[in-house]
């Protein structure tokens, strides 16, 4: 029941996966069990494996998410994570409440051994690939352990996922010299120098863009700034060419000739070639999406939760945590 557009694009999308992958795993679609009901009923959905499982309440974007963990125990939230608690379910996808989403898991499933804070990240298209910010939102406040945990857990999702060998990690801040940044940073500085990373410094905004470093780790507060900010970017650039194309028929003419250009070259940039964001540091598989998700974005979170689930992200981060804490 999570996004904008739910039902139908949840289940659109989710379809689309099974249909992508010839039914190779099944979906369980929780929520009121009327409506989801009601939109399984045209007959393009027969022949796929999934099952309905009822829940009563749905937690909206006006709720807190602490009222939704209090008040709405019967959410298709709460319902959709204690199945994967129980292990009737190995993954959770919703294009929900991001906060609501996020407390849950954490409550639900806990947390990795070793893990002080669960984090969600964001990708950066760059130069070189994709970047894996981290945290985006999440931890507003963050202690110097809980960056280098995000590095950690940041550059295991990098390699094992986006298949690069032995990832670089950079932290975020005001300057490349180690001096700069407040004590947070600092400390975090430290701490990441003496780790086994790949740490290849203190990088700047621009860096992210550039591909300085794979995974780029900062605070909440920050992260989300970045992360709004680059959302922004392709609408801009967008309305920036119509107001150009508006100047003049030759304008126009060259704005038309450059157009498929101009959308190849955002691609990299659409949310929905990457789904959703998964949270990372929780004892499960939790990924959230944008709540304008399309089925195209669904499709593709629930192909990201199915990959989390086989290559076992989790597993890996406890390991890493664990050698990290006998060094």
């Amino acid at each position: 029941m999570g996004g904008d557009y739910a039902p139908h694009n949840v289940i659109a999308g989710a379809i689309d996966a099974l249909r992508e992958t010839n039914n190779r795993f099944e979906v369980l679609f929780v929520g009121p069990q009327s409506i989801v009901n009601a939109e399984l009923s045209p007959v393009q959905y027969n022949g796929f494996t999934y099952q309905v499982i009822d829940a009563s309440q749905v937690v909206d974007m006006h709720d807190s998410a602490i009222a939704a963990l209090k008040q709405k125990r019967n959410s298709s939230i709460t319902v959709g994570l204690a199945l994967h608690k129980e292990g009737r379910a190995d993954a959770f996808v919703s294009a929900g409440h991001s906060g609501a989403v996020m407390s849950t898991s954490t409550l639900i499933l806990g947390r990795i051994e070793g893990i002080g804070r669960p984090t969600i990240g964001a990708f950066f298209p760059s130069e070189r690939g994709v970047c894996l910010l981290l945290d985006a939102g999440a931890n507003v406040d963050c202690k110097p352990q809980h960056l280098y945990e995000f590095a950690v857990m940041g550059s295991i999702y990098t390699s094992e996922m986006f298949h690069v060998k032995n990832p670089t990690v950079g932290l975020l801040n005001i300057g490349e010299e180690e001096s700069k940044g407040n004590e947070v940073v600092k400390e975090a500085h430290k701490l990441l120098q003496q780790s086994n990373l790949n740490f290849i410094g203190n990088v700047e905004g621009r860096d992210i863009l550039q591909g300085k470093a794979h995974v780029v780790v900062c605070d909440g507060f920050v992260g989300n700034v970045m992360l709004k900010f680059g959302e922004s970017i392709p609408g801009f650039f967008k309305s920036r060419m119509k107001q150009v194309m508006k100047k003049s028929l030759l304008m126009k003419l060259v704005g038309a000739l450059t157009r498929s250009t101009l959308r190849a070259a955002l691609k990299s940039m659409d949310y929905e070639e990457y789904g959703g964001v998964p949270i990372l540091g929780v004892n499960g598989v939790s990924i959230i999406g944008h709540g304008k998700s399309t089925p195209k974005a669904i499709k593709n979170m629930v192909l990201k939760a199915e990959e989390m689930v086989q290559k076992k992200i989790n597993h890996h981060i406890q390991e890493a945590l664990a050698g990290a804490a006998h060094a």
